[in-house]
């Protein structure tokens, strides 16, 4: 069974998170999102709350497993016995960074990096862009998959 584990903080999940994770389910028999957080970063939703958030999106996808961690991403991998890792990219930036970040992976947790770019209609919404949008009270539910609805500010 390929495996191929989808980290980041997601902060929140975005329409183009969902969409790189529904096409990599192509490729792939499962894949594992791990919503990997640095303790110390404040974030707009709790970790349970972006787990939630995710778990919604995909409750009809049996081949989508959520996990959250304070691990590095490697190890997370390793833990769930991903084959890989999945990356989205955006721009070409991005991949130049992702290839080495690729390398990187190889070579210090032996793990592939398959690099999926954001569908061209995706590619400008980010969760920087969504926390910025609310910031000044935006509605950011067209950025959202469907499913999510961001919980009210504490």
């Amino acid at each position: 069974m390929a495996t191929a584990l989808f980290q980041g903080s997601f902060d929140p999940f975005t329409i183009g998170h969902a969409d790189i994770v529904r096409r990599a389910l192509n490729i792939f028999d499962q894949v594992v999102i791990a919503i990997v957080v640095n303790v110390e970063k404040k974030g707009l939703l709790s970790l349970e709350q972006r787990r939630n958030l995710i778990e919604q999106v995909f409750a009809d996808e049996p081949r989508v497993r959520i996990v959250a961690s304070e691990k590095l991403t490697v190890e997370v991998a390793h833990d769930e016995g991903a084959t890989c890792l999945l990356r989205g990219v955006r721009t070409t930036q991005d991949f130049e960074y992702e290839q080495v970040m690729a390398q990187a992976n190889r070579e210090l947790g032996g793990l592939d990096t398959v690099l999926l770019f954001t569908r061209p209609e995706y590619a400008h919404v980010s969760s920087s862009l969504v926390r910025e949008l609310l910031r000044f009270g935006r509605d950011v539910t067209p950025y959202l998959p469907a499913g999510i609805t961001l919980p009210p500010k504490q």
